[in-house]
């Protein structure tokens, strides 16, 4: 290899070392999808991570969806839980009915993905409104299916961006009660889970080149931190390809 050839291999590798926010932290939700778990999927970043997992890690995660999809195989992200991509590449479709009483209610789903517009420390979610519900600042998309995914799946995971603003320390509107089970919250900064002891949300790893500090100033109350916070591996330049490749798509 010629000095120019090195050099445009180097150039190649700087470059999709770089990442944004929202990157790091849809790879960081990905990786949480385990191989052959059956995931209950929510829209937007949760169904981008489902993606990115399926094609790099977890090829056979049974994916579903509110609708009704049981194993869906979309090759890009669906715009809504109605996208007819998640019917056409299920393994079947069942009633939105069966889908909650047999599917949830019969504690058949191993993890539920969600996304959020606030969140408490005790990992409480608010996906309504903004500000008051008589007379709100933003009128949200509502709970769905989110109350009950939280209730009766075996693990959560929530995505959301972290600014004071979305880690409430009072939510403006209680939408979905939080997770019984294992609970692990994913920002744009870092990763938190919560302490079996006191039913808290505790940050367990910073993103790279973010400090402690800087996720104290954007969480709006005393947040607790585990004995010793970690950093969350660098995204890879195979997952971001990947996952620029889907964006690209959507």
């Amino acid at each position: 290899m010629d000095g120019g050839q090195r050099l445009a291999v180097c150039s190649r590798v700087s470059r999709s070392s770089e990442y944004t926010p929202d990157e790091i932290m849809t790879i960081a939700a990905a990786r949480k999808f385990k191989n052959r778990a059956t995931c209950f999927v929510g829209v937007g970043l949760p169904s981008v991570a489902a993606c990115l997992a399926r094609a790099l890690h977890a090829p056979d995660i049974v994916l579903v969806y509110e609708s009704g999809a049981v194993g869906s195989k979309p090759a890009r992200p669906p715009l809504s839980i109605a996208d007819g991509e998640l019917a056409d590449t299920a393994d079947f479709v069942v009633s939105v009915p069966e889908m909650f009483s047999y599917w949830l209610q019969g504690r058949r789903i191993d993890m539920g993905f969600l996304g959020a517009a606030q969140i408490d420390r005790f990992g409480n979610v608010n996906s309504t409104v903004i500000g008051n519900y008589g007379f709100p600042k933003v009128r949200l998309p509502g709970a769905g299916g989110a109350p009950q995914i939280a209730r009766c799946s075996r693990e959560i995971v929530v995505v959301l961006r972290q600014t004071p603003r979305s880690f409430v320390a009072q939510l403006d509107f209680l939408t979905t009660a939080r997770c019984q089970g294992l609970t692990t919250v994913i920002s744009d900064l870092g990763i938190f889970e919560m302490d079996p002891v006191t039913a808290e949300l505790k940050l367990t790893s910073c993103h790279p080149a973010v400090t402690v500090a800087r996720v104290r100033e954007a969480t709006a109350w005393p947040l607790k931190t585990a004995d010793l916070v970690g950093e969350t591996p660098l995204p890879t330049p195979l997952e971001l390809s990947v996952l620029r490749g889907l964006n690209a798509g959507a």
